[in-house]
């Protein structure tokens, strides 16, 4: 098992985490839930615990994909650049979120404000993350790219009208 292996084992669980963490503390907050914002607040922070061997493998995966053909360096860049400003939000969050587990632990005033600012890092994290992961698929997933189903459609009425000439 290589790099780019490992990278896509793992590159979508933060996604998917910061979305269940997010959805979990909203609930919580709306319903003054403590289980659920507890339960968010744990799902945040391994969400950022698995973004690491995610950024951790990323390069490694370049390595292995960046001579493919289709692959270029402009869709290995965006992604690269998308993937780590969404780490470095996901591990902020993540850090507010074991703040947040430790100010609820010891009964903290401030407690509430900042599950609420960890709510907010969620949201962010989750669009981020998911920005990211759609531009890593786009290196290997061609039809995943915008105007793939133009070029599709463009490429099928060019095989009509070729069959109708012959």
């Amino acid at each position: 098992m290589n790099q780019a292996h490992i990278h896509l084992l793992f590159n979508h669980a933060p996604i998917l985490a910061s979305l269940f963490g997010a959805v979990l503390l909203l609930i919580a907050v709306l319903r003054n839930n403590a289980v659920l914002l507890r339960t968010g607040l744990i799902t945040l922070l391994t969400a950022a615990l698995l973004a690491i061997p995610t950024q951790l493998t990323g390069e490694g995966a370049e390595e292995i994909v960046e001579d493919r053909p289709g692959v270029t360096h402009h869709l290995i860049h965006e992604h690269e650049e998308a993937a780590e400003v969404a780490f470095i939000v996901i591990e902020v969050t993540g850090a507010l979120a074991l703040l947040s587990l430790l100010m609820l632990g010891r009964q903290h005033s401030r407690a509430s404000l900042l599950s609420r600012l960890t709510l907010a890092g969620a949201l962010v994290s989750f669009g981020l993350l998911a920005r990211a992961g759609n531009l890593g698929g786009q290196i290997m997933h061609p039809e995943a790219r915008s105007g793939a189903a133009v070029e599709a459609a463009g490429h099928k009425e060019g095989e009509q009208h070729e069959e109708e000439h012959d």
